[in-house]
């Protein structure tokens, strides 16, 4: 456990996969800490939790969920028993929780829908295989205290940022965001589009990123890396990046129609394993479609799939 600026409380746990680690966040209060984020539900999650947790100085209060993610939801139940707090998550971010961590259908949901966009049997047969990587590990709350854009936690403010996941929350108090994934110091936030999704969620992204803007917070604690000490201006480095994306995507499309698969391949090269391809095949979906609603490519989609020309 580290100690921040303002008596705020870092907490980083292991991750078994890139990029290796997750933060959780304690923030201080008059009645006790509301932590954000709670991990991985990995076996030996609420042994890691007592043993974080011991010297701390008075109780947590409550547990805040700000996406659905494996590593940030994955152990939320066990640190509520731990605690007895009671936990928030996002209204839109619970609904997709339970879609999908409780759906046993949903790595076939996923198998059709990649293969409407091109994606070859090889790279989503483990899938099918093996199920779900993190579903062991996930054990999210199964009734949440609901939270909304502008409702408040303790005096944080509760602000959303769509992009990474369509309902992720972020907190602002004072000039600090707990920003969750929406802000990441060393490496861009996946925005990729999915099933059952938003259906621009890189629109959303750099939509919420004018937010942050607007917003102007002096501080950021991101999920994983550095604190960001330049909010603003790492929101505009992100929304440069984008925009650069747009233009590589936009020059990779023709009059021939093509998916989002063969698109993934000069945006980011051959060499992915099927895990990396399928995420770099939603991220350059999501590119895609903010390039349809651009007006610079046109999407198409009948018996055989959804494909893209240039605009």
């Amino acid at each position: 456990m580290d100690e921040l600026p303002g008596g705020l409380r870092r907490v980083t746990l292991p991750l078994p996969v890139r990029p290796g680690h997750v933060h959780a966040y304690l923030l201080p209060g008059e009645d006790g800490w509301t932590l954000v984020d709670t991990g991985l539900g990995l076996p030996d999650a609420g042994e890691r939790w007592a043993d974080e947790l011991r010297g701390l100085e008075g109780p947590v209060a409550r547990i805040v969920i700000t996406h659905f993610h494996p590593d940030h939801v994955g152990a939320a139940a066990d640190v509520a028993a731990l605690t007895a707090a009671p936990v928030a998550q996002g209204r839109l971010d619970h609904e997709q929780c339970v879609r999908v961590w409780a759906s046993d259908d949903w790595a076939q949901v996923l198998v059709g829908w990649f293969a409407r966009n091109g994606v070859p049997p090889e790279v989503t047969h483990e899938l099918i295989a093996q199920g779900s990587f993190y579903r062991p590990f996930i054990r999210y709350p199964a009734e949440p205290r609901l939270l909304d854009e502008g409702d408040h936690v303790d005096g944080w403010e509760v602000v959303a940022a769509p992009g990474h996941a369509d309902g992720q929350l972020t907190l602002l108090k004072d000039g600090v965001l707990v920003a969750a994934d929406h802000l990441l110091g060393r490496i861009t936030p996946t925005v990729g589009l999915w099933p059952a999704s938003r259906p621009d969620p890189l629109g959303d992204y750099l939509g919420a990123l004018e937010r942050t803007i607007a917003l102007a917070p002096r501080l950021a604690l991101p999920g994983h890396g550095d604190l960001v000490d330049d909010p603003v201006g790492r929101a505009r480095e992100l929304i440069a990046h984008h925009r650069e994306r747009l233009d590589v995507t936009a020059g990779a499309l023709g009059r021939e129609p093509r998916s989002g698969y063969q698109v993934s391949f000069p945006l980011f090269g051959a060499d992915l394993k099927p895990a990396a391809r399928r995420f770099a095949v939603a991220e350059t979906l999501s590119h895609l479609e903010r390039l349809v609603r651009e007006g610079r490519a046109d999407r198409h989609e009948d018996v055989h799939g959804v494909s893209y020309t240039a605009g």
